[in-house]
C-alpha cells in the first residue's frame, strides 16, 4: 500500500474485481497509487514468501496474541495476512502458526470489524511502533 510505503499482496480467488468502475464505487481513489503484486493462490504466496525467511502474521478473530502485543520493529521483510471478509483464512493454515496469529479485540458476541477496518488498525500499529517512518507528521494548514 503505497499510502504507507508497503507493497498489497492479493491471492486469488478475491471476493471483488479489479476494474475502474469498481473501485470508484468504493471510493479507493488512492488505488493508482498502490503497488500491487497478484497470487494465483495462498499456496504461490506462500511458497514465494517463505515465513522461515520473513516476518509473517495472520489476523484472526482466533489469535493467540492481541496485534498491539507484537513487536514489529526491526523485522526485515514484514507481512500480515488478512483472509476473506465472510470466512477468514484457512483453519489449517492458523493451526500450523497459531503462535503468529492475531487479533483485534472486540466485544463478546460480535463477528469482526470489516477487512478494511482491520488492515487500517494493524497497519497504523506497524506505524506508530516505528515512529511512522515515511508519514507526514506536522500539518501543513496551520
Amino acid at each position: 500500500m503505497q499510502l504507507f510505503g508497503a507493497k498489497l499482496h492479493l491471492v486469488k480467488p478475491l471476493g471483488f474485481e479489479i476494474t475502474d468502475k469498481y473501485l470508484k464505487r468504493a471510493g479507493l481513489d488512492y488505488w493508482d497509487k498502490l503497488q500491487i503484486e497478484l497470487h494465483e493462490s495462498l499456496t504461490e504466496f506462500l511458497e514465494k514468501y517463505a515465513m522461515q525467511e520473513n516476518a509473517m502474521y495472520f489476523a484472526t478473530t482466533k489469535g493467540k496474541h492481541c496485534y498491539s502485543d507484537i513487536n514489529y520493529t526491526n523485522q526485515q521483510e514484514l507481512f500480515i495476512l488478512f483472509g476473506k471478509e465472510t470466512k477468514g483464512l484457512p483453519e489449517d493454515l492458523l493451526q500450523e502458526h497459531l503462535s503468529h496469529t492475531i487479533r483485534i479485540p472486540m466485544r463478546e458476541h460480535l463477528r469482526s470489524l470489516n477487512l478494511s477496518n482491520s488492515v487500517a488498525i494493524v497497519a497504523y500499529e506497524v506505524f506508530r511502533q516505528i515512529g511512522f517512518e515515511k508519514l507526514e507528521q506536522i500539518s501543513n494548514y496551520f
